[in-house]
């Protein structure tokens, strides 16, 4: 019963499934999906490393629940960001004065073009940034979610 359900994948594909290519597109294709990361992997490592524009939650927002369910409090060290997984630890360093501070992302943002990851007030602090409310960071990922059992 394996064998016709083997012959009729095979048959189904049009092709073996251990025949080689047959043409040379085929074959370019083959050897490219070989050698090329996965896009899990390249986003993975896109994600360790980040630069953009980080800025200071508005105080309009204190107290409104985040994406992770929490209050937001902005005497907290937690942040925003877009995709990187709820509960993640991140080292974000103040490009100008070299000054960091490890947050944990909390909430989904920021939803302006060009910035990348909104810190709370005391955050905002550590690095220097309270004052002008805005600053060109370094984004690296620490650790990953940190609620999951290993």
């Amino acid at each position: 019963m394996v064998l016709i359900g083997l012959a009729m994948i095979e048959f189904s594909f049009g092709q073996s499934l251990n025949a080689a290519p047959s043409t040379k597109a085929a074959k370019a294709s083959l050897a490219a999906s070989k050698t090329t990361k996965s896009p899990a992997s390249t986003a993975a490592k896109s994600a360790k490393l980040m630069k953009g524009q980080a800025v200071v939650y508005s105080d309009k927002l204190i107290g409104r629940k985040t994406a992770s369910g929490q209050k937001l409090c902005q005497t907290q060290m937690t942040a925003a960001h877009r995709s990187l997984p709820l509960g993640t630890k991140v080292l974000v360093t103040n490009v100008r004065n070299n000054k960091s501070v490890e947050v944990r992302i909390t909430d989904r943002g920021p939803h302006h073009a060009g910035r990348v990851i909104d810190l709370t007030t005391a955050a905002a602090a550590k690095i220097g940034m309270k004052k002008t409310g805005n600053a060109l960071v370094q984004l690296e990922v620490v650790r990953g979610d940190s609620s999951k059992k290993s």
